[in-house]
């Protein structure tokens, strides 16, 4: 019997199960990582010290959780509720920090909320089209906010929106597309531009084994 076609919401439900028996334990929060090798490359300094922080596509919320302990108060927008709720049940006794269930043009195109930071470790960022989204994520900072975002390095000739597969789809991957957007740091500087934001840095940061995939790291801020 086929299996039944995917919606975009479980797909992403079944992105990092927990593995193994029993309750998942939180994962280690000494460190914000931006790429996908642990303890490589700039921590949370990225995004300065700020009051507030709006993660999209916490996932697990690891990185948000430890802006939390540090004293910014941070809210996670996931798109899978499997997600979401598993990162409450991890940090449900953490101070500061608040998990929603949503999509991240809806939420930021409908909350009166504003942050001193908006970020993405792998998130959403690379999954939204960068026209819908830039436009909410620029109303949503405050002045002179910052807006950082990482994902892998893109290939040399991948450009714009690009089919994603998932190992974690057992053989669903061709009933449901999803789209990663990937452009090269010079490109992604010119869109942030183009959309009014200003400072930009977007690089490149290798990976520690020669050889093995780096990662993009974008940053831009508001107008003040």
């Amino acid at each position: 019997m086929p299996h039944a076609p995917l919606t975009r919401p479980e797909y992403w439900d079944k992105y990092k199960p927990h593995k193994g028996d029993g309750e998942q334990l939180a994962p280690a929060i000494g460190r914000f990582d931006w790429t996908q090798y642990d303890g490589h490359g700039p921590g949370a300094e990225i995004l300065g010290r700020p009051r507030t922080a709006l993660e999209l596509g916490p996932a697990e919320g690891k990185e948000a959780a430890h802006l939390a302990f540090q004293g910014t108060v941070v809210t996670g927008i996931d798109f899978s509720p499997v997600q979401v709720d598993r990162a409450r049940a991890l940090w449900h006794n953490t101070p500061r920090l608040d998990f929603h269930h949503g999509e991240a043009c809806d939420y930021l195109s409908t909350t009166p909320s504003r942050w001193d930071a908006i970020y993405s470790v792998w998130g959403a960022v690379w999954f939204t089209d960068p026209d819908d989204l830039f436009p909410h994520v620029l109303k949503a900072l405050t002045p002179g906010g910052v807006f950082a975002f990482s994902q892998a390095e893109p290939s040399a000739d991948v450009h714009g929106p690009q089919q994603m597969h998932g190992k974690w789809l057992e053989g669903r991957e061709r009933e449901l597309t999803v789209l990663r957007w990937q452009y090269h740091p010079d490109t992604w500087a010119d869109i942030l531009k183009r959309h009014g934001f200003i400072d930009v840095d977007a690089r490149i940061i290798g990976a520690p084994t020669a050889g093995k995939l780096g990662t993009l790291l974008v940053r831009a801020y508001a107008p003040s």
